[in-house]
């Protein structure tokens, strides 16, 4: 121990020692040397300065950062557009501004939107801004996908190149490559707007492997009880994000999460990365149970995202892959990032050894409430000391470039595996577009050595690695370039949902709208159905559900009330009539809508009852839940007299809905999410959410009638009126 404290202390009291890069790591280190830096060779006075370094170097990467990044935005706009799914978060928000609460039909505690970051970071730069909700949607998703592609070359930047304070290897041009695979991809221009999250999600991942990759070259730093460094903090913070930018980042979170924990700190140091990291996730899962009655969004429900539909979730990655050819430039990226992989190691600019293993690191003293070093008496040889020292060592490699890549690699490979377990979606490549910008991170940029070689083993690298390197990218833009050519924008074909139940969702909204970039909600008025929908509910003065007549692109059947409502005299009209509708397209309806009117959908977006009903087994993903239009005519008690029924509405379904309704399990559900919210109706709806998550309905009434044990309702003659 004396040895070690002789050590640090020489290194320490040279000045030359003091500053020069990693010389904290280098006290550090002496307990241990295989953890010795390996610092950049210093200029001698008068040498010539090495002119690629200061010159190329950055005038290549920012230069091509500039380009990807204009070259993406110029994509995106050119596909701009806000999707119908879109367009459900901004009800939501609408809702908040209104002051009804984070719901989407107001009375009823329903949360519609999968993203929780999303909603509330619409609503509060609406509340900055005051611009329309649609525009600031679009400006937010293409802002947060450029950060995106940007924070990934910055990222691989460091995990090349290290920082300034940790330089590792010679000259090298980094260019893009990965990445323009990326911003490429017609699905990844398309949903860089479209008004959903795909933006904020590529945008956590991308600043979360820019931060762990400054991680873990930055020393290990703790302030007074423990405190971790700003960066260490806000790394925490943000990872422990991952659930509300979307529920299943609550894997890749895991995985960051436990990246940080494994690293060599003090207890104290992990004690406070555990409240930074899980204090807003845990407050707000207690919140949302309380509030809502259920563990995660209702779209989880909905989608059954726990499910299992595997032959569906290839059918999705192979609709992605097959398009575009997009296996070959993957293949080519990949062979090129192993190869940069391999150059970097072998080449002689670098000391010998792995550069990116030796890094400069800092570590806490035990018992050291401020900054210290490695030295502890777990790193003295001897017994029990040898296994502790090798479990440190351990820990010590944890907080190394090469384990953070590994990591964000595993967590494509996981990400990959439970979209394609859960059947992928119904939006041509929009789930795996996160797992893509996953597995390209390491490869977004690559390394092209350039100077003189140092060596001949440099030289032999470099006979190999610049070849490989140069001809990946040419592949690659070239086939950039024929995506760019083939993929027209805006083609005249139509677009169709193919027998896997998957459409580009843009493509099909541009042909049914007539508009080339539908980004408002009045855009969509065009779309089938929409413009006769708003004008029968503004007419409308008695009060009705609204359905749409089967077969007919311009018709509802409008069902109104037979009675008067409640504490009405007869024929008197209601000030404030009840309205509802009931419409696949829920983004465009409801948006087209005022808030007092109550739209619900059939597959269980906003719909509790048909999200708690069972998945039809070859159902189209995203959709394969149907709750039948009598549920809603029995749950809003709209009619009485079978002569107000449509010819396509059954009376004794209608009848049997409303026994089934009265089963006491689903009373207890529905009264969860629209009872009134006290103090034991929150304390009940925590205790209960699992349950209530799991809870299931027939969507068929008599069998739900049956299942529940009640009364079946005696069949009557069906109307067989006119309408």
């Amino acid at each position: 121990m004396s040895e070690v404290r002789a050590g640090r202390s020489a290194a320490g009291g040279s000045a030359a020692g003091r500053s020069a890069p990693g010389g904290s790591a280098a006290r550090g280190a002496a307990a241990d040397p295989t953890l010795t830096p390996t610092p950049t060779p210093a200029r001698a006075s008068g040498a010539p300065r090495d002119p690629v370094r200061p010159r190329a170097e950055p005038a290549v990467f920012w230069g091509g950062l500039v380009v990807v990044v204009a070259v993406f935005l110029a994509g995106a706009w050119q596909r701009r557009w806000i999707a119908d799914d879109g367009l459900i978060v901004l009800r939501t928000v609408r809702n908040l501004i209104a002051g009804n609460g984070p719901v989407f039909n107001a009375g009823e505690r329903v949360e519609s939107n999968t993203s929780t970051v999303w909603t509330y970071l619409v609503y509060l730069t609406h509340e900055v801004v005051g611009y329309r909700l649609e525009l600031i949607a679009l400006a937010l998703a293409l802002t947060l996908s450029m950060v995106a592609v940007a924070c990934a070359m910055l990222g691989t930047r460091v995990m090349y190149q290290g920082t300034r304070h940790a330089r590792v290897g010679g000259p090298m041009l980094l260019l893009p490559l990965g990445v323009v695979l990326y911003i490429m991809l017609p699905p990844a221009r398309d949903f860089a707007s479209s008004g959903l999250e795909t933006g904020l999600v590529i945008c956590w991942i991308g600043v979360m492997w820019l931060g762990l990759q400054r991680w873990a070259r930055a020393p290990h730093r703790e302030g007074r009880f423990g405190l971790p460094s700003g960066g260490t903090a806000a790394i925490a913070f943000v990872a422990g994000l991952g659930p509300l930018v979307r529920p299943e980042l609550a894997l890749a979170s895991v995985v960051f999460l436990a990246l940080l924990a494994a690293s060599r700190q003090s207890w104290r140091h992990l004690g406070w990365l555990v409240v930074i990291a899980g204090t807003v996730p845990v407050v707000y899962q207690i919140w949302r149970m309380s509030y809502y009655a259920l563990p995660y969004p209702l779209t989880a429900v909905a989608k059954d995202a726990g499910g299992s539909k595997w032959d569906k979730g290839a059918e999705y990655l192979w609709d992605l892959l097959s398009p575009y050819v997009l296996l070959l430039p993957l293949v080519v990226v990949l062979i090129a990032g192993l190869v940069s992989w391999w150059a970097v190691r072998r080449s002689d600019t670098a000391a010998p050894g792995n550069p990116l293993l030796r890094l400069p690191l800092r570590y806490p003293h035990r018992g050291s409430g401020s900054r210290g070093t490695v030295a502890d008496s777990g790193d003295a040889g001897g017994g029990d000391d040898d296994e502790a020292g090798g479990l440190l060592r351990l820990r010590n490699r944890v907080r190394s470039t090469p384990v953070v890549t590994i990591a964000f690699l595993v967590v494509a490979v996981i990400m990959l595996a439970y979209v394609t377990r859960v059947g992928g979606d119904f939006m041509h490549g929009r789930v795996l577009l996160p797992s893509l910008f996953l597995f390209l991170l390491p490869v977004s940029v690559v390394p092209l050595p350039v100077g003189p070689a140092r060596g001949a083993d440099d030289a032999r690298v470099r006979r190999v690695a610049v070849p490989v390197v140069a001809g990946a990218w040419l592949v690659v833009v070239g086939w950039a370039v024929t995506v760019e050519v083939v993929q027209d924008p805006f083609r005249a074909e139509p677009e169709s949902i193919t027998a896997a139940g998957i459409v580009d969702e843009r493509q099909f909204y541009i042909q049914r709208t007539g508009h080339k970039h539908p980004l408002l909600a009045d855009d969509y008025l065009d779309f089938p159905r929409m413009r006769a929908l708003v004008r029968d509910v503004s007419s409308n003065r008695t009060g009705a559900v609204f359905l749409p007549v089967p077969g007919f692109q311009d018709r509802w059947d409008v069902v109104a009330y037979d009675r008067p409502m409640p504490g009405l005299a007869p024929f008197e009209l209601p000030d404030d009539p009840m309205k509802t509708v009931v419409f696949l397209n829920l983004g465009m309806t409801s948006m087209n809508l005022p808030l007092d009117v109550d739209v619900y959908d059939t597959v269980g977006l906003a719909s509790p009852l048909a999200a708690h009903t069972d998945r039809m087994e070859d159902g189209r993903i995203g959709h394969d839940k149907f709750l039948p239009y009598d549920w809603v005519l029995a749950r809003t008690g709209v009619v009485e007299d079978p002569v107000n029924f449509p010819r396509w509405i059954d009376v004794n379904w209608v009848n049997q809905a409303e026994v089934a309704l009265q089963c006491p399990a689903t009373q207890a559900l529905i009264d969860s999410y629209s009872g009134p919210l006290t103090l034991e109706k929150r304390w009940s709806n925590v205790v209960n959410a699992f349950s209530f998550a799991e809870y299931r309905i027939n969507r068929i009434p008599a069998y739900e009638v049956q299942r529940c044990g009640l009364p079946m309702p005696e069949e009557v003659e069906k109307y067989q009126g006119t309408r």
